[in-house]
């Protein structure tokens, strides 16, 4: 049997997070520069793939065709924040590595995902507009409508937009984090694979808010023409998901799968 069971993958975490934590600055750049390709990749295979459909059903396809940059991140063994927002705080909490530790990886690790999404970015908007010389067509029409959506109906709301942007990336990594969790719940390819799909269909096709997507998207929609300004983006968007995403997966994640699964299971532990 290729499953590990939930005690034992408490254990692997905590690995797994130790192993992170002592990774050099190098490593994470790299590393989480990768991440941010992948999904860059991925977020305009699922726009492109998913356009012309009806509502419900564009959703779904988008959810089901996401994933695969994930997959590759989990299987390549990369970095991705949000999947560390959840990882680094277990082995934290399970006493492994200092929370100094924690904050160095998150940092230069977003960085990394910054940086790889940019990159992406700048050569789909090459590649789209023939060096900017036409329209970029309907995957550039997608990039630009979902990104002024992602920033101009937050700021219309006001506080109330800037909140609803924090629980959309707070609900949205509390199953990319989970996503991380499972990938390591097989010891098999398509174990891992196929237990990364289920959360991470989940919020794509749910449209919440993902920090490293909307690092590409935003910027490329902006390289595109999107009426969005640097300042918008930023405290409209970035900021608010980036928080939410921290919440979901150090609290709703590794905080609350720490207190579930203990490294010694006591008497009154829920095991089941």
């Amino acid at each position: 049997m290729d499953y590990v069971t939930p005690a034992r993958l408490m254990d692997e975490l905590e690995a797994v997070g130790r192993k992170k934590a002592a990774l050099g600055a190098r490593a994470m750049v790299l590393k989480g520069f990768l991440s941010g390709v992948l999904l860059a990749y991925a977020t305009a295979l699922a726009f492109k793939v998913s356009d012309g459909f009806a509502p419900g059903a564009s959703a779904l396809v988008a959810g089901v065709v996401f994933p695969v940059g994930f997959a590759m991140i989990v299987l390549l063994g990369m970095e991705l924040a949000t999947g560390n927002f959840a990882v680094l705080p277990i082995a934290c909490l399970r006493g492994s590595i200092p929370i100094r530790g924690v904050l160095r990886s998150w940092g230069w690790v977003l960085l990394g995902n910054l940086l790889g999404s940019l990159f992406v970015g700048l050569l789909l908007g090459v590649a789209l507009t023939e060096m900017f010389l036409q329209p970029a067509g309907p995957l550039g029409v997608k990039l630009v409508a979902v990104a002024q959506a992602k920033t101009h109906a937050y700021a219309h709301g006001g506080a109330r937009g800037w909140i609803t942007a924090f629980t959309k990336g707070l609900l949205c990594n509390w199953m990319v984090a989970m996503g991380t969790v499972l990938g390591l719940s097989s010891s098999s390819t398509w174990g891992k694979i196929a237990a990364i799909w289920l959360p991470i269909t989940t919020f794509f096709a749910l449209a919440l808010e993902h920090s490293v997507v909307n690092l590409f998207v935003i910027p490329t929609a902006m390289l595109l023409g999107a009426d969005i300004t640097i300042g918008e983006w930023l405290f409209w968007n970035q900021l608010p998901v980036i928080l939410g995403n921290l919440v979901g997966g150090a609290l709703l994640t590794g905080a609350l799968l720490h207190l579930v699964y203990p490294r010694v299971l006591g008497e009154g532990a829920l095991e089941h």
